[in-house]
Parts: structure tokens; sequence; C-alpha cells
């Protein structure tokens, strides 16, 4: 995924940090990054990379985790 874009550069900056990310912590990962980028933006975003199966949701504690999805493409 190119990091031309909001999602790709969300997508590889999610990948670098290798942690299980929230909105909350997906926004600190897009500080500094050259798109402005509000919680519902990084929502849709996570929502979309889970979509795409670059991430997979789960609920932890009442809270929407995403990781990254280890499985192999066509596995």
């Amino acid at each position: 995924m190119s990091t031309d874009t909001r999602r790709g550069y969300l997508a590889a900056a999610i990948r670098a940090d290798g942690r299980p990310v929230t909105t909350e912590h997906a926004v600190q990962l897009l500080d500094g990054s050259p798109w402005a980028t509000g919680r519902n933006t990084v929502r849709k975003g996570l929502r979309s990379l889970a979509k795409a199966g670059v991430l997979v949701a789960t609920d932890i504690n009442g809270r929407r985790t995403y990781t990254l999805n280890t499985q192999e493409a066509g596995a």
C-alpha cells in the first residue's frame, strides 16, 4: 500500500509501531503527517483498512482495537 495516501501512511505507521491501535493512538501516529485528520476521519480509515484485510478489528474492554492482519493473502 502506497504511503502517498492517508490510509497508506496510516497502515505504514501502524506496521512500524507494531502495537495494537485504538482511534486515539492512530490520531497520535498521524500527528505530523501531511494530512490534517480528525477522529472521525481516522475511524473511517481504520475501518477501511480492516475491510481491506490490512487490519483485524477486535473489542477489548469495550474499546475497538485494531491489530495487523498476520494471515497471508489467499491463505
